[in-house]
């Protein structure tokens, strides 16, 4: 497969061109008219027929489904509510920020739907390739892009074999190495919304009221004392309230309360167990101090977890095609990734692509203003999604 390494080195300059493009124009969730604009017209200038399977996605396929397997590659679209000070040339002007790498994504994505097309008489299946919204969450709404584009169907018609995708991390992951795990790889994440109720008073009477904050402070206690004594030590779980909300004056104690946090963890179990010890746990504290309290989890996505089998078969490809090894991740990592969604309903791997550090960006890592990824190593993401798709139809035709 050595042409596919020419072939997206060929591309290089494309494939930043489109980075570029895309890094200039960012937008959020759902909303990606320019951005789908876009790469649709890149996509038809390859000769791919797209489709709309949802609001924000956009959905292509090369070859033939009854000639062999469904393979699909999935690169991500939307960009974050941030403020770009990177000082490139082609920054954002907007507010907005592709500062988690989905431009890079979809640009490498583009790359390997040209080599597959270049390549379509000789696939043995079909290759679909999904370009896919609110990966971020940001939109106003209890679901995300990935809960979207599944129920649109992108999984069937015809239904998908083995799914591939590639994320980019700068800092510590060097310009590009590969790397991935067997299992899970991203953590969990699920938003804890608790609420309080309790009965004002002035502030100089508690004993006539039912303190709320005075509830919230043990709740928020009762949280990591969860994780200190329910949870294996074992195991990764991390609670943490970034919003805490009650009353307006020094002298009052107000009749409600608001916790907003995220729950992060690595293995379903724990992210089950955890869940139902806060139920009991927030409902008794409230009620010992003469209150109520409700707890809720929103907008929950699982762990990411690269099937076994899949990841090990890909890994082999990407190691004789690169002719040297995929490092292995020690640990998942504590941040997540919708794909997860997908990846509960077909076998699943999910590639990281280093891209290092920069001058002039250094410490500055995912979601960061300032963080920029090395344009030299984009060809080899290209490479990789494109020789997996050839090289699992190859292998599984009839």
């Amino acid at each position: 497969m050595s042409t596919v390494i020419d072939e997206a080195k060929a591309l290089q300059e494309q494939i930043v061109r489109d980075r570029r493009w895309l890094h200039q124009h960012p937008e959020l969730g759902f909303d990606l008219d320019e951005t789908c604009a876009y790469v649709r017209g890149r996509l038809e200038e390859m000769g791919y027929e797209v489709s709309s399977p949802c609001q924000g996605a956009l959905l292509a396929q090369v070859g033939d489904p009854a000639a062999g397997p469904v393979f699909m590659l999935r690169a991500d679209m939307d960009a974050l509510p941030v403020q770009e000070i990177t000082g490139l040339e082609f920054a954002s002007t907007n507010n907005n920020m592709h500062a988690c790498g989905h431009d890079t994504h979809t640009a490498m994505l583009l790359g390997a739907a040209k080599i597959l097309k270049d390549h379509e008489a000789e696939l043995k299946g079909c290759v679909k390739l999904l370009f896919q919204p609110d990966e971020e969450g940001v939109a106003p709404v209890e679901y995300c892009g990935g809960d979207a584009v599944l129920e649109a169907g992108v999984l069937e018609s015809p239904h998908v074999d083995a799914v591939a995708a590639l994320h980019v991390q700068a800092l510590e992951f060097d310009a590009g190495a590969i790397y991935t795990r067997k299992g899970t790889i991203f953590s969990s994440i699920d938003d804890i919304d608790v609420r309080i109720t309790g009965c004002g008073a002035h502030g100089s009477t508690p004993h006539q009221g039912i303190d709320p904050i005075n509830i919230a402070c043990h709740i928020y206690q009762g949280f990591q004392n969860l994780i200190a004594r329910e949870v294996d030590p074992t195991q990764t779980c991390v609670a943490t309230f970034g919003k805490i909300e009650s009353g307006r004056a020094a002298n009052v104690i107000p009749d409600s309360a608001s916790m907003l946090g995220t729950l992060r963890t690595q293995d379903a179990g724990v992210r089950q167990g955890f869940k139902e010890h806060a139920q009991r746990m927030v409902k008794s504290i409230a009620e010992a101090f003469g209150g109520t309290a409700t707890v809720d989890f929103l907008r929950g996505v699982p762990n990411t977890y690269n099937d076994p089998a899949l990841t090990e078969e890909l890994v082999d490809y990407a190691n004789e095609l690169f002719d040297e090894p995929v490092q292995e991740l020690e640990a998942p990592f504590s941040g997540t990734d919708d794909l997860a969604i997908i990846a509960e309903n077909a076998p699943t791997t999910y590639f990281i692509l280093g891209t290092g550090t920069l001058p002039g960006h250094e410490g500055c890592g995912m979601h960061h203003p300032n963080v920029e990824f090395d344009e030299t190593v984009f060809w080899k993401g290209s490479a990789l999604l494109a020789n997996s798709a050839l090289s699992y139809l190859s292998r599984h035709a009839e």
